[in-house]
């Protein structure tokens, strides 16, 4: 299947300097795609990053960066004029992908001791020190062995301060609804082109609970809520919108997650195949929906994580 990039197409892409707007960054200008990448990052991380940037360079398509606060309505303006300029009168934005990760991870009450015992009781039956069996637990799930995880320490979260109304206002804002001033504005401009995909991104959280991740799961939800919206009041302009659900991913954001660990180790004893879904997995994906055989799909939400979701139970 091919995507109908012509010279004149360009991508948006929110968040675009690691993880999937990277990956996808990487795939679109492999298949002749021109992008915009908006990305926000200290100085020290662009000794990373923008070698990164030169790859894409490389592959002879056009590369436009702003390291801007893409959540900020001026500095979205400020991207969009230069993007106008950039792209010349024929330029028009045929994808546009909402890859932001910037959400509170404070739990909602302080956590009662978790019971986890199982080393103790491991321990007395084989007559050692229970100390000792939780740090040899510890060292083997550290080095690799999933299996160890219900013996290794559980996951420490921050006790002191716990999620308030402000930090959901500002996470649904930043992983959700911002998406929808980015659409709005490019679409008031006349930048779009005649068949433009919109991609966000979600994860299970939409649908399960996990510790410490409320506000950025009632932002996905919120997320896939506008898509759907977005699917439906923007089609008669040629827009698609649709979002993919990665499964657990080996990002940034992902280590930022307290516990991050314990679910890597759970997902691939979990998954069918027994690994983790890559950023290169979505970004694959992402470049399906963009083709034209895929033009038919239009507010949905996509499972990529090699059937993650599907299964009820570990080896």
């Amino acid at each position: 299947m091919q995507a109908n990039f012509s010279p004149d197409h360009w991508a948006v892409i929110l968040g675009g300097s690691s993880g999937f707007g990277l990956a996808t960054a990487q795939k679109l200008s492999s298949q002749g795609l021109n992008l915009c990448v908006v990305h926000r990052d200290r100085r020290g991380a662009l000794s990373r990053i923008e070698p990164e940037f030169e790859k894409i360079r490389s592959t002879g398509v056009k590369l436009v960066t702003f390291n801007v606060d893409a959540l900020r309505t001026e500095k979205r303006t400020e991207v969009l004029d230069a993007l106008t300029a950039a792209m010349g009168e024929d330029g028009r934005v045929r994808v546009l992908l909402h890859s932001i990760a910037f959400g509170n991870l404070k739990l909602l009450v302080a956590e009662s001791k978790p019971q986890r015992d199982l080393h103790e009781k491991l321990a007395a039956k084989l007559g050692v020190d229970a100390a000792a069996v939780q740090q040899a637990a510890a060292e083997l799930f550290d080095e690799g062995s999933d299996h160890a995880h219900t013996l290794a320490p559980a996951p420490e979260y921050v006790q002191e301060r716990v999620l308030e109304d402000e930090d959901f206002d500002r996470t649904i804002f930043n992983m959700g609804t911002s998406l929808l001033g980015w659409v709005q504005e490019i679409f008031a401009r006349k930048l779009f082109a005649d068949d433009a995909r919109v991609f966000g991104l979600t994860s299970e959280g939409n649908e399960v609970a996990w510790k410490g991740y409320a506000a950025v799961a009632a932002a996905k939800v919120a997320l896939e809520s506008l898509a759907r919206s977005i699917a439906l009041e923007f089609a008669p302009y040629g827009i698609r919108c649709n979002i993919v659900q990665a499964g657990i991913t080996e990002t940034p954001a992902l280590a930022a997650i307290p516990g991050s660990m314990h679910m890597k180790s759970q997902a691939r004893l979990r998954n069918p195949f027994g690994r983790l879904t890559t950023p290169t997995d979505v970004a694959n994906a992402i470049y399906l929906l963009c083709t034209d055989d895929a033009a038919w799909i239009n507010g949905v939400v996509l499972r990529v994580d090699g059937g993650e979701h599907i299964s009820g139970s570990t080896p």
